[in-house]
C-alpha cells in the first residue's frame, strides 16, 4: 500500500476527498503524514479528526528556504512517505534529488496556460474567464523546482460557460479535481506515472505553489 504525505495550507478539500476515497477503499493507499505550513487551518483540523499524524511547519519558523525545505523534507521521511501530494500547499521549498519524481502538485486550469508565479487560487479563474476561454480544467503534474513547469501526469477539462464568476467556475474544476489526483496516485502506484530521467535534475528556483 502506497504512503502518501499530503501538504496542505488551507481547508484540506483535496485531504478530505483522499481520507474519503480511502475508507471506501477506491484508493490504495495510506495517509502516512499530513504536513501543514499553517497551524490554524481546517486542514489540520479534518487530518486531527481522522486520526492522522499532523506535522506543523511553518515558514515564519524556518524563513531560510533551504532550513524550510530540509524541514519538510525531514517531516517526509520521518513517516516513510513514498508520494508527496502537495493539496492546496502555498508555501516554497526546494524538492531535492533524491525526491524528484515523488512530489506531485494539483493545478486548477490546464498547464501551461495560466501556469507560473502567481496563478494560484483565484486568480487561475479570473485570468481564465478574462481570456474569454471556453475551457478549464486541472492538471496533475510532478513537482519540479520551477512555477507549474514538471512534466504533466493527467488533465480533465471542464466547459467556462456563459455568466460564469470565478467561485463558480472553481467549484466546476474541483470537481475534476476530485477525479484527477486521485487516479494520479493510482497511476503512480501502478509504476505507470514516472517523472522522465532528465526532469529529475532540480533547478535552481524555487517550486511550484500548489
Amino acid at each position: 500500500m502506497l504512503r502518501i504525505g499530503v501538504l496542505i495550507s488551507g481547508s484540506g478539500r483535496t485531504l478530505q476527498n483522499f481520507i474519503d476515497l480511502i475508507a471506501r477503499r477506491e484508493l490504495d493507499a495510506t495517509i502516512a503524514v499530513v504536513i501543514s505550513s499553517l497551524a490554524k487551518v481546517k486542514g489540520v483540523d479534518r487530518a486531527r479528526a481522522a486520526g492522522l499524524p499532523v506535522e506543523i511547519v511553518r515558514v515564519k519558523d524556518h524563513p531560510d528556504v533551504d532550513e524550510f525545505s530540509r524541514r519538510v523534507v525531514e517531516a517526509l521521511e520521518r513517516h516513510d512517505v513514498q508520494l508527496a501530494c502537495q493539496a492546496g500547499w502555498t508555501a516554497y521549498w526546494r524538492i531535492p534529488r533524491r525526491w524528484m519524481g515523488r512530489v506531485m502538485n494539483i493545478h486548477p486550469a490546464l498547464l501551461p496556460k495560466y501556469g507560473g508565479k502567481g496563478f494560484y487560487g483565484h486568480h487561475v479563474h479570473e485570468a481564465v474567464l478574462a481570456s474569454g476561454d471556453t475551457e478549464s480544467g486541472c492538471t496533475v503534474h510532478f513537482a519540479n523546482n520551477e512555477y507549474d513547469a514538471g512534466p504533466i501526469i493527467l488533465q480533465r477539462r471542464c466547459p467556462v460557460l456563459p455568466g460564469d464568476t470565478p467561485e463558480a467556475l472553481a467549484d466546476r474544476v474541483f470537481e475534476q479535481e476530485l477525479l484527477a489526483y486521485p487516479e494520479a496516485i493510482r497511476l503512480f502506484a501502478a509504476g505507470k506515472a514516472r517523472m522522465p530521467q532528465e526532469a529529475t535534475k532540480p533547478q535552481c528556483s524555487e517550486t511550484t505553489k500548489g
